[in-house]
């Protein structure tokens, strides 16, 4: 009988990730999906949780029971439009986030770069 850790790496397989990719996306420590598969052991509800926030094409009566499809039909699954408007802010918060994370790391890094070409020049002076 198969167990909701296999139907994961029956999902995972699918999807085209390894399992140290699905288990960072759902925010799962590192090994996390291998080391229930091996042990057998029962996937929390935290983590079931976290797998249908993140992946919501996935349907959830197929992943803790097996039964259906492992994909929902285009109809299953709500747009962003369709979600309450809570949602979408929430969504749109966490987006703007990301990007100004982002954004302030390629900062840094070409701050660096443009400081690091500054003091090449510098010292191509300093030598002539």
């Amino acid at each position: 009988m198969f167990k909701t850790v296999d139907r994961i790496m029956q999902f995972i397989k699918y999807s085209g990730l390894s399992a140290r990719q699905f288990d960072i996306s759902i925010g799962a420590s590192n090994g996390y999906t291998l080391r229930m598969q091996k042990n057998k052991a029962s996937v929390g509800s935290d983590v079931i949780e976290n797998i249908v926030a993140t992946y919501p094409q996935l349907n959830l009566i197929w992943l803790i029971t097996g039964e259906g499809e492992m994909i929902k039909s285009e109809t299953e699954i709500l747009g962003f439009n369709q979600l309450p408007r809570d949602k979408q802010t929430e969504i749109e918060q966490l987006i703007e986030q990301k990007i100004r994370a982002r954004q302030e790391e390629e900062l840094k890094h070409l701050l660096k770069e443009v400081t690091d070409e500054i003091n090449a020049i510098e010292k191509k002076k300093a030598k002539n």
